[in-house]
């Protein structure tokens, strides 16, 4: 009982010493969402990647610089996993911790997974949550230390088109009670990016994931942000 309270304490500390806390990312009701179970699964693969699949609940992980930019330049991070899995560590944790490095704010998306048993419309549940991320992180960028109008976002793979969808559908609201908010990103960073939702040189499993197996051309052109 000694040992694991040591532990607690020692892996708490740890936490504070990096500045790092996971909030939830909507502090009431989950817009958009169906009553079901949670069955969110966190795994190691045997390549080392660390993934979490089924999300159904969606929260943001905050990354605090011991020694701020004077820029206060913030980033808001979405891993990669073609709308299937998010990639948790590689396109996430890690990127997040070397951005403090560099003595800017990060903060890591965990959102949810398309699904049409747990959200009503699986199309717009990734933007949902990309665009609360931006508006959460705006609204408390006096509480974290950063400039609002220095907050971007970057996205790695099915992490990237959902980057690039926030930046050009911005105008395009999905949020509830957000009509007024601010959800421009300032910048803009894809790394390795599902840009494109065509036939010739789209990522048809992210596709078929966000709009299904059968999207129509007006959806297809809709979502691939090259074109916008």
């Amino acid at each position: 009982m000694k040992y694991s309270f040591t532990l607690f304490i020692s892996l708490f500390i740890m936490n504070l010493v990096k500045g790092q806390e996971t909030i939830p990312l909507y502090a009431k009701e989950i817009p958009n969402s169906k009553p079901s179970p949670n069955q969110e699964k966190r795994e190691l693969r045997d390549n080392g990647m660390e993934i979490i699949s089924a999300i159904s609940v969606p929260a943001l992980t905050v990354f605090t610089p011991k020694t701020p930019a004077a820029s206060r330049t913030a980033v808001i991070i979405f891993p990669g996993g073609g709308y299937h899995i998010n990639a948790i560590k590689h396109e996430g944790l890690d990127i997040a911790e070397e951005l403090n490095e560099w003595g800017v704010a990060a903060f890591v998306l965990k959102y949810r997974i398309p699904n049409d048993a747990t959200m009503g419309n699986k199309e717009i549940g990734p933007l949902q949550d990309a665009q609360r991320a931006i508006s959460l992180v705006r609204e408390n960028a006096k509480k974290w230390n950063v400039d609002p109008q220095k907050i971007g976002i970057m996205g790695f793979s099915a992490g990237g088109h959902l980057a690039s969808t926030a930046a050009t559908h911005y105008k395009n609201v999905v949020l509830p009670d957000a009509k007024n908010a601010n959800l421009r990103p300032d910048f803009l960073v894809l790394g390795y990016p599902v840009i494109s939702f065509s036939d010739s040189i789209g990522h048809i499993g992210s596709r078929d994931n966000l709009l299904g197996k059968s999207p129509s051309k007006e959806k297809i052109l809709e979502y691939s942000n090259e074109l916008r």
